[in-house]
This record gives C-alpha cells, sequence and structure tokens, in this order.
C-alpha cells in the first residue's frame, strides 16, 4: 500500500472516530458557526472598537447570550411555572362560556353547534389540567437541557469567532480549496445568513415589542408574552395566531369582551396588517441593501420556505440551518455552472 493511500484511509478511521467522539455535540458545533458567520459585522465592529480579537469575541458572545438565549430561558422558566400554577377552574369557566356561545350562535353557524357539542361532550376540564400540569415538567426538563445545550452554543460560539479564521484556513489548506471557490462560498454563507438573523430578530423584537405593550396595558406580564409573540412570530402564516387567539378566548371566557376584542383586532390590524405586511419588509430591505449589501439580491421566497423546511426537519434551530444548507448548495451550484462554462470555452 502505498504512503498516501495508508495516510487517507487512517485520516478516514481517524474522522470516523472523532465523529462519534463529539456527536453529542455537533448540533451545538454547527448552530455556533451559523451564528458566527451570521454575526461576522457585529464581530468585526467590536473589533474595531477593542482592537482586540479576544474582547471582540468575548462581546459578541455576551450580545447573542443576552439578546437570544436570556429571553429564551426567560420564556421557558415561566412558562414552566404558570403552567403548574395553573387553576383548574379556569377551563371549567371557559367550558360554561363555550356553551353559552353555542346557544347564540347566529343562524348561519348553527351547523356546526352539533359537532361543537360533540367535542364539549368528550372534553374534560379535570383531565385537560392534569395533562397540562404534567407537560409543565416536560417543560422544565426541556428548559433545563436547553440552556445547557445554549451554554455548548455559547462556548462554541465564542470559539468559532475567536479562532475562526485560523479554522476555516487550516480546512482549505487541507482539502486544496481553490482561493476563489472558498471565497466566494464564505461571502456568500456571510452575506445571506446576515440577512436571515438579523432579519428573525428585528421581526421578532419589533412584532414582539407590539404585542408585549398591548398585553402590558391589560394587566398581563408584557415582557413574559412580548417574548412568546416574537417567537411565535417566526412560524410562517400561523405564528401570531397562537398567540392572539387564546388570550381572546380566555378574556372572553371572563366577560371581557372589550379586551377580547381589542387584543384581536390589535393584532390583526397593527402587527399582523401593518407591522407584518407594510413596516416588516421595509426592516429587512434595509437589512438587506445598508448593512449588509450583497452583490445579489437574495430571493426572499427561497430564504421563506428553506426556514419553513429548516423547523420541520430540525425543529427551533432549522430556522438558521435550513437556509444555510440552501444557500451552500445554491453557491455550489454557480460554482459547478463556472467551471463548466470554463470548460466549454
Amino acid at each position: 500500500m502505498k504512503k498516501e493511500h495508508f495516510t487517507l484511509v487512517l485520516l478516514l478511521i481517524v474522522s470516523y472516530g472523532i465523529y462519534i467522539l463529539y456527536e453529542p455535540f455537533w448540533m451545538s458545533i454547527v448552530v455556533a458557526s451559523l451564528l458566527a458567520i451570521s454575526t461576522h459585522h457585529i464581530q468585526m465592529g467590536f473589533f474595531n472598537l477593542t482592537k482586540n480579537r479576544f474582547w471582540a469575541s468575548a462581546l459578541s458572545t455576551l450580545m447573542l447570550g443576552l439578546l437570544f438565549f436570556a429571553p429564551l430561558g426567560y420564556f421557558l422558566f415561566h412558562i414552566s411555572l404558570m403552567m403548574q400554577n395553573l387553576d383548574p377552574m379556569i377551563m371549567n369557566t371557559i367550558e360554561t362560556k363555550i356553551h353559552t356561545w353555542i346557544t347564540h350562535l347566529p343562524p348561519y353557524l348553527s351547523r356546526f353547534e352539533a359537532k361543537i357539542e360533540a367535542s364539549l361532550v368528550k372534553f374534560d376540564p379535570t383531565a385537560f389540567s392534569q395533562h397540562i400540569i404534567a407537560y409543565a415538567s416536560e417543560i422544565g426538563s426541556f428548559a433545563m437541557s436547553f440552556l445547557s445545550g445554549t451554554l455548548f452554543i455559547l462556548i462554541f460560539y465564542f470559539i468559532a469567532h475567536y479562532y475562526g479564521r485560523e479554522i476555516f484556513e487550516f480546512f482549505k489548506r487541507s482539502a486544496h480549496f481553490p482561493q476563489q471557490e472558498s471565497t466566494l462560498i464564505m461571502f456568500e454563507m456571510r452575506s445571506s445568513m446576515s440577512v436571515v438573523f438579523y432579519s428573525i430578530i428585528a421581526t421578532a423584537v419589533f412584532e414582539g415589542a407590539l404585542f408585549g405593550l398591548a398585553i402590558e396595558y391589560m394587566g398581563y406580564n408584557g415582557l413574559l408574552f412580548g417574548i412568546m409573540y416574537g417567537f411565535a412570530s417566526l412560524i410562517p402564516v400561523v405564528g401570531g395566531v397562537v398567540m392572539w387567539l387564546p388570550f381572546t378566548l380566555f378574556e372572553l371566557s371572563l366577560g371581557n369582551t372589550e379586551n377580547a376584542l381589542f387584543i384581536a383586532l390589535y393584532t390583526i390590524i397593527v402587527i399582523s396588517v401593518v407591522a407584518d405586511t407594510f413596516i416588516k419588509p421595509v426592516i429587512i430591505k434595509i437589512i438587506n441593501q445598508k448593512l449588509i449589501k450583497p452583490q445579489e439580491k437574495i430571493n426572499e421566497l427561497i430564504i421563506f420556505f428553506a426556514i419553513i423546511a429548516g423547523l420541520a426537519t430540525f425543529g427551533f434551530w432549522g430556522m438558521i440551518i435550513g437556509p444555510a444548507i440552501t444557500v451552500l448548495f445554491l453557491t455550489l451550484m454557480k460554482i459547478t455552472e463556472a467551471q463548466s462554462e470554463e470548460i466549454i470555452h
């Protein structure tokens, strides 16, 4: 066996061993690396400010933890406590109110009365409350697991920023990847992922703040439910509905018709129509053109479906992984096309 072949076989064996060894951390490593690529502009801003790569990486990591992971931890902790302390009588009150609504349905909705009644017969408020309390303990366990995973993501995120350039250059030299192609891949990934990341953060913060202010006005925890709405808004099409509809039904069950109408109309008109339809595209356009300045405009429809596919396949972090895989695929297709044209000519 030639020395080169022996080295290659040994490298494959050791690579498999590395994969098995770090298998529990691969998701954290991938997410942290993609987040580091997405926030390269922030890292460079801190570096220009401090003139020190260590402190720039540390400040970037601290900012990511405060803006992205701290709200998630706050949400998971408080929602677990709320579910554990749920009053079963609330479910009974809601059921009673629904029965009252059924008796006053308008004629054009009367055909749904029998189906609603059949569903209510099967509905057991006490059992439902017990299920919610049981889910609360699961959410608590998930929160602890999430926070531990978050810690690893932040550690790998710092490493990716601090040693990222050396790691990238090492793999580029080892794989003998051409300079032009590697630069194109990194540029496309950095530009596209930055637009995706900043758009996600801007949308979540903006729409979450609008919803949180309304909920705070009604006497609820505006910070908690603003965070909840912010992350719910990332779910395409139905994101906001999963927040304002339960609030509307709950207020109706308490007899607060004015509050129910306020939160429904406010969310639909102010957030869904004005903010989501008119203001959100302007924010994304500013991010796309002013902050990132990519050479080619990103197709929003492709990114939209990439986020949906990512969420469906990888869960929460799919909103980062999905667009990354899609952008990498399209970039490699561009490189292949360019190489084919060079061969023809």
